[in-house]
């Protein structure tokens, strides 16, 4: 199947001792990793190495995207991960909207495992569930109703586009529901640190999955920075540089810690 342009991946193996930080990179439900490319490019600059893979299913077409399941989109993270683990001394993972529920739920998988060498999640708008009341219904249309009006392009900066689809497959939006489920269960087992962006105006993502993150990952410190000038996906609007370099300021700090400088 092609790949649109601009959804490529993007991976670079940074030198020197930032190069042995990692930062793995997510992008969320229907869309592309052009939505992150600004980000991953500017960790990239600091001499990070960097890992944004494209999901299955994501940046060909939505037809495709019905065919695939959570669980291959979160086999892509693991193996994002695996790349940066064998090669660096800390991970850290980065998520927008679905894609913060995926490096989530990698690290309640870590948490247990000595050899884990994550140490720090940052999240942008994190989904993990949603109080409108029709997706309560979508398991029971998914197999007569193929997709659903597109959730791409919430975004505040005129002129600014997200490379996404313009249908939501309801089959594989009922998938994200059974990860959403697993990954609210096991909030509790994180360990390492959390940075939370969070817009003021988000027309994608409710009040719900907020709630839902601070109640359940009791385990771990949870500080929750407000996006004032972005939509959904703050990582290309107005609030970009402010993620990006509040990142890296989180990054050098629990690198730090992970390594015992």
């Amino acid at each position: 199947m092609p790949i649109l342009a601009g959804a490529e991946p993007f991976a670079v193996d940074g030198s020197g001792a930032a190069g042995r930080t990692g930062v793995l990179i997510s992008h969320g439900f229907t869309g592309t990793p052009q939505s992150m490319r600004p980000w991953a490019e500017y960790l990239a600059a600091q001499g990070y190495s960097v890992r944004l893979p494209r999901l299955p299913g994501h940046g060909t077409t939505w037809q495709e995207m019905n065919r695939t399941t959570w669980t291959e989109w979160y086999a892509e993270v693991r193996a994002g991960y695996a790349e940066l683990a064998e090669r660096c001394d800390t991970v850290f993972a980065c998520g927008l909207s679905m894609g913060g529920a995926l490096v989530i739920r990698l690290a309640e998988d870590l948490a247990d495992d000595p050899s884990s060498k994550l140490s720090g999640l940052v999240l942008v708008n994190v989904a993990l569930g949603t109080m409108r009341k029709d997706a309560a219904l979508a398991r029971y249309l998914a197999w007569a109703v193929r997709s659903r009006p597109g959730i791409g392009s919430d975004i505040k900066k005129p002129g600014m586009a997200e490379l996404s689809y313009d249908r939501t497959p309801l089959r594989a939006f009922v998938s994200m529901q059974a990860m959403w489920r697993l990954v609210i269960a096991d909030l509790g087992k994180i360990r390492v640190p959390i940075l939370y962006y969070h817009s003021a105006e988000d027309h994608v993502v409710d009040a719900l999955s907020a709630k839902l993150l601070h109640a359940g990952a009791t385990a771990t410190t949870v500080r929750e920075v407000s996006l004032a000038n972005s939509y959904h996906v703050a990582t290309v609007d107005h609030d970009a540089e402010l993620i990006f370099a509040g990142s890296v300021d989180f990054i050098t700090e629990h690198a730090r810690t992970s390594v015992g400088d």
